[in-house]
């Protein structure tokens, strides 16, 4: 069996593109979607019009049930342009996705962890940033990563939310990130202020097949115009997702000194 993974398009469409012909060059029996699919200051019904006809297995991340669920004033400004943007159609594709999917017998999909959607699963969140030059992040330790699997005894979980292309056996099973199509650096506050970056603005997806031994990991970097994207991220008034498109790293004036 082969599984491309796809997670965090964020409305990116010309990176989608781009992934989808290389999925369709490497070919895979089944694509799944791992969530944070629109929100962005990008082309969210534009990506949402050319998703919804392809039916791939999609679960709903953090974004989509932000943008479903906050009032307008409350949300992020990333959410309240995605969301005056989406059309009836589109909301209510969105309210079909499930949180976490049972692809099958071995194969469980989720966008944090299996209980949820913030959860960061593979790196872990750290209060020193800015200090000797810590980014606020780490990778997961092997207890960490085992706490966040709970019960589940799938052996291949694929998870995305840190936008971090990772793999880590944890305990049987083994959790992969594809890493995110269409945003490769961003800064965040919670719980502890932090920013992940990839240091190049490819597209990220995974192609994970089955071999005799167990399953087997390639992750993808995809060329794509990343100008255009930056370019509407400005038109936008999204020079920090601009930066972002174009460097994989998170603009200078918003990394602590």
């Amino acid at each position: 069996m082969r599984i491309a993974a796809i997670s965090d398009i964020h409305g990116n469409l010309p990176a989608l593109e781009a992934v989808l012909a290389d999925i369709a060059r490497c070919g895979a029996d089944v694509t799944v979607n791992l969530g944070d699919i629109l929100s962005g200051p990008l082309w969210p019904a534009e990506t949402a019009d050319r998703l919804m006809p392809l039916g791939l297995p999609a679960i709903a991340g953090n974004h989509e049930r932000q943008v479903l669920t906050q009032a307008l004033e409350r949300m992020s400004a990333t959410d309240a342009h995605t969301v005056r943007c989406l059309q009836a159609e589109h909301r209510d594709w969105l309210a079909s996705l499930p949180p976490t999917m049972a692809l099958n017998d071995e194969v469980l999909l989720c966008h944090g962890t299996p209980t949820s959607d913030l959860i960061y699963w593979l790196d872990s969140v750290t209060p020193d940033f800015g200090r000797h030059g810590s980014t606020g992040m780490r990778p997961a330790s092997a207890a960490e990563a085992q706490e966040r699997l709970g019960a589940v005894t799938h052996p291949l979980v694929l998870c995305g939310h840190t936008h971090v292309p990772r793999a880590m056996q944890v305990g049987r099973s083994l959790v992969v990130n594809p890493g995110s199509v269409g945003l490769q650096a961003y800064d965040d506050e919670h719980p502890h202020p932090h920013h992940m970056e990839v240091g190049s603005p490819h597209a990220r997806w995974a192609l994970l097949v089955r071999q005799p031994g167990g399953w087997q990991v390639e992750q993808h970097a995809v060329p794509y115009d990343w100008a255009t994207a930056a370019a509407q991220a400005e038109r936008n008034a999204r020079p920090d997702w601009a930066f972002a498109l174009r460097t994989g790293r998170v603009a200078p004036a918003r990394i602590a000194a």
